[in-house]
């Protein structure tokens, strides 16, 4: 992951590419994406699902601080949030882009918009690999990659008719703590809670314990 970071993350034009350098003069053929112009899609240009599962995989490394600098990134919002990022965008910023472009004169220009695929991956990395909430038929459980500056945060989470209200809390200990989670005031088993739907508001408390020493590491890295 750090040669991802090294090579692929270009945080100055704001993108993450699938792969370089492009495939243009090389007698390689990798198959269809050759097709592509070089930077265009997945040939040498942002593939959005692929930068979404790097940042899924700097999460599940526990290091929230590049996980969630590649969702700033990515995140479609933050290209039209100046004249000139709108103009280099191209495309609407309030559905996300299949790719980006990564070679000049077309560098930041996003590509196919309303693309499901990658919106429903996008969707998966902030739920599941940064706040850490997954499904698994009819139980929930907790495994948050927050930002170090965050003390808490609050998911309102429907399971069918019944709502569960979800506080997750992160504090600053001394060593290194096991989370613990609390339905409806009873300490669980584990870092999941059985969901119910019996049409009663229920209230949930997540804690993670992180180590000061770990935090003054994922601030400076």
């Amino acid at each position: 992951m750090d040669a991802v970071d090294k090579y692929l993350v270009r945080r100055d034009d704001a993108l993450v590419q699938l792969l370089d350098p492009p495939f243009d003069k090389s007698d390689l053929n990798p198959g269809y994406i050759k097709g592509y112009l070089p930077g265009v899609r997945e040939n040498g240009g942002q593939y959005t699902q692929g930068a979404v599962w790097a940042a899924m995989a700097f999460a599940e490394l526990g290091d929230s601080r590049r996980a969630w600098g590649l969702l700033a990134m990515i995140n479609p919002v933050n290209h039209g949030k100046s004249a000139q990022g709108v103009e280099r965008y191209k495309v609407e910023p309030y559905v996300v882009a299949a790719d980006v472009y990564a070679v000049p004169p077309h560098t930041g220009r996003g590509g196919w918009t309303w693309y499901t695929g990658s919106a429903t991956w996008m969707y998966r990395l902030i739920v599941e690999s940064l706040l850490g909430l997954k499904l698994d038929v009819d139980k929930l459980s907790f495994e948050a990659c927050i930002p170090a500056e965050w003390d808490a945060f609050t998911v309102h989470y429907r399971f069918r008719e019944t709502v569960y209200h979800i506080k997750v809390r992160q504090r600053h200990a001394g060593g290194e703590g096991a989370t613990t989670v609390t339905l409806d005031g009873v300490v669980q088993e584990g870092k999941e809670i059985p969901l119910v739907d019996d049409r009663v508001e229920h209230f949930v408390e997540v804690t993670i314990q992180v180590n000061k020493v770990r935090i003054a590491l994922r601030k400076g890295r």
